[in-house]
């Protein structure tokens, strides 16, 4: 029975927050922030790391935290081999450290999978992949 007045109250104390800006623009800053964390996570990040896992399953995405969990993936391309990849969100600012990559693979030996080493240059290549694609999006939002 309060629910629907509280939400009403909630969004318009939103409002009158948001409306508090005093209509000054501070120097340097932009409309396609660095800073963009409604989510938890730096947004441009947490977008271009769904995007380029979005080949494999997915197993768990906790956007507050910044971590993405994905299943093993088998690639038709070599069926005796899988790989799971963890994406780590770090901080808020769209940098270079801010994203991790961890990977584990595994090899068909016998029927039985067996874990095997994964390259730093694979988790390397993910991760510049990830910054590349959160650049991109950061300025298509800045163009509109």
């Amino acid at each position: 029975m309060f629910r629907p007045l509280r939400s009403a109250l909630v969004v318009c104390a939103a409002l009158a927050i948001a409306g508090c800006g005093g209509g000054q623009k501070r120097p340097g800053t932009d409309l396609a922030a660095s800073r963009i964390t409604t989510i938890g996570v730096n947004s441009y990040l947490w977008r271009a790391s769904l995007d380029t896992l979005s080949f494999m399953p997915l197993l768990q995405t906790d956007s507050n935290g910044g971590v993405i969990v994905t299943d093993w993936y088998v690639n038709p391309q070599t069926p005796a081999e899988r790989m799971k990849v963890t994406v780590t969100i770090l901080d808020q600012d769209l940098r270079a450290d801010a994203v991790r990559v961890a990977a584990l693979r595994e090899v068909n030996r016998g029927g039985q999978w067996v874990s095997a080493p994964v390259t730093a240059a694979t988790t390397q290549k993910l991760e510049d992949i990830i910054l590349t694609r959160a650049r991109d999006l950061r300025r298509a939002s800045s163009a509109n």
